[in-house]
This record gives C-alpha cells, sequence and structure tokens, in this order.
C-alpha cells in the first residue's frame, strides 16, 4: 500500500503523482490540507525522520509564523504546529511499505520502488 500525502495544487506533489502513475504505481492522495491529519501518523512520521525533515521552513506558513514561535521551534511543539497547520509540512510525504519518504526526487522513487 503506497499512501502520498501533500497539497493538491503543490507543484511538487504534482510532480510525484505523475511519476507515480507513469511508473503504474497503484497509490492513495491524501490532502492533508482538505483531508486533515492525524497526531499519530504525524508522529509516526517524526519517529522516523525526524521534525526537523518534516518541517518545511522555505514555505509562506512557516515566514508568516511570529518570529517567538520560528525561535523557539522544537519537538515538542512543532508537531502540534503542524497539525494545526499542515503547510508546514514538506510535501509529499509519502508512505510505502511502512517507509517514509520526505520530498521527490525522480531518482530516489525508483530506488524506493
Amino acid at each position: 500500500m503506497t499512501t502520498i500525502y501533500g497539497i493538491k495544487n503543490c507543484d511538487t506533489v504534482r510532480k510525484a503523482r505523475k511519476w507515480l502513475e507513469a511508473h503504474d504505481i497503484d497509490y492513495t492522495f491524501h490532502d492533508v490540507r482538505g483531508d486533515g491529519l492525524n497526531k499519530k501518523d504525524l508522529s509516526a512520521w517524526v519517529k522516523s525522520v525526524g521534525w526537523e525533515t518534516l518541517l518545511n521552513r522555505r514555505g509562506t506558513t512557516w515566514r508568516q509564523l511570529p518570529d517567538k514561535d520560528k525561535e523557539t521551534i522544537n519537538e515538542a511543539n512543532a508537531i502540534p504546529l503542524m497539525l494545526a497547520q499542515p503547510t508546514l509540512i514538506k510535501r509529499p510525504v509519502l508512505v510505502h511499505d511502512k517507509n517514509i519518504h520526505v520530498g521527490f526526487k525522480p531518482t530516489e522513487y525508483e530506488a524506493l520502488f
């Protein structure tokens, strides 16, 4: 079972989905903005890849956070922040055979599949 988590209008998510389709890989798409995200899944991702890997510090949502939040970010407050604002999560997050991969690069997907 393969699930790709992201946002419909994200270019990187679109590229990842297109790659999966071009390689005839069945997957489920989960829109973290529209469908939500639960703490259990996010905590599993953090445990697997680390909160720093998941946190998108390049996006608009991060830039709009108060400086106080950015300066004091740690695992304990990053998880609730990402749950409240899923666009703070780097995209896409691919869950395949219990492996978690963040981001999209064709060569990395080739190695996974």
